[in-house]
């Protein structure tokens, strides 16, 4: 009897380890709204605590850093991921793998589709090829979802790079008056470079007290150099976090180039992102797409005032004041 006993234990734990392995398995089932979007992008994937990954290596590149052969699981496998929100549509995020010519028209073709480009930055040093980092950011079906990603998503790979030409050198002088009419600010000249600084006067930003200027890097910038018909133009745009897509779109529909969107600070209130691009061609289309930048700054400011009015007002509480002065 005890052996019968000890050999129904046996069979009784073995099918509870069976049942669990089970529900185990049923529980990774990819949703079949997910196995849709596999199928649309025609990528392959995993489903795991509630996440579909969506693998995208750059296994076509071969990349060196110093020399040294890197292969893409040392930090080159591209995704999007989503995930249900509280109301079951998906948040979407994501990390692509960029060459540098394929940044800026997966960019455009992102933003065109209704994808919120939320970062862009380099990963390594002595990259060869280059290679930069775009962090994406979406909201609806997934359905909708893969549909307005694929476009972007579709160009990895496949951009062919276009020549440069050197610059001439000659041609007529840049117009930095013209330039400044234009973008409705005047400008510095420091040798051949002519510089228009604006600062974001409508942020009221503080650091322990301290206002946080334009001299503290509080500013949106464009140099200029060349001439009137073949110039180049860098800077540099502060932005509300409401501010950055609007601006982003501006500078792509204008021919402007993003380098890269990061912060400059921490423990800013309110949060200030900045992008940073660069153009080349004639010096009055680059002053047109800068000032079409420009013409998306600002527009909220009275609503986030008021909201950042009322969050001080909120840490004033318990008989304490919060340390935090922003």
């Amino acid at each position: 009897m005890p052996r019968l006993i000890q050999k129904g234990i046996v069979v009784l734990f073995g099918s509870i380890c069976l049942l669990f392995c089970g529900l185990s398995a049923f529980a990774q089932d990819v949703p079949s709204d997910y196995q849709d979007v596999l199928r649309f992008l025609d990528r392959k994937g995993d489903f795991k605590t509630g996440v579909l990954k969506v693998n995208i290596p750059r296994s076509d590149l071969k990349i060196s850093i110093q020399g040294f052969s890197t292969p893409t699981p040392l930090g080159f496998g591209g995704w999007i991921a989503l995930t249900k929100s509280t109301d079951g549509s998906d948040v979407m995020m994501g990390d692509l793998v960029l060459l540098q010519e394929e940044v800026n028209p997966v960019m455009s073709a992102l933003l065109d589709n209704g994808i919120d480009v939320t970062a862009l930055h380099n990963h390594f040093f002595w990259d060869d090829p280059r290679v930069y980092f775009m962090h994406v950011h979406g909201l609806g079906k997934a359905a909708d979802l893969a549909r307005r990603v694929k476009p972007g998503l579709d160009l990895i790979g496949h951009v062919v790079p276009s020549a440069a030409s050197p610059a001439s050198g000659t041609g007529i002088p840049l117009d930095t008056e013209k330039l400044a009419t234009l973008i409705g600010h005047s400008g510095e000249q420091s040798g051949a470079v002519y510089k228009i600084t604006v600062g974001r006067d409508d942020i009221a930003m503080k650091d322990h007290g301290a206002a946080i200027n334009t001299r503290m890097g509080l500013n949106t910038w464009a140099a200029f150099v060349g001439t009137q018909g073949d110039a180049a133009i860098a800077g540099d745009i502060a932005m509300l976090e409401n501010e950055v897509t609007p601006v982003l779109k501006a500078l792509r529909k204008n021919g402007l180039d993003v380098v890269a969107i990061h912060h400059h600070m921490t423990e800013d209130r309110p949060v200030v992102i900045f992008l940073h691009y660069w153009g080349r061609g004639p010096a009055e289309k680059l002053a047109t797409g800068f000032k079409a930048a420009l013409g998306e700054l600002g527009k909220g400011v009275a609503t986030h005032a008021m909201a950042h009015q009322q969050q001080n007002s909120e840490e004033v509480t318990g008989g304490f004041v919060c340390r935090n002065e922003f």
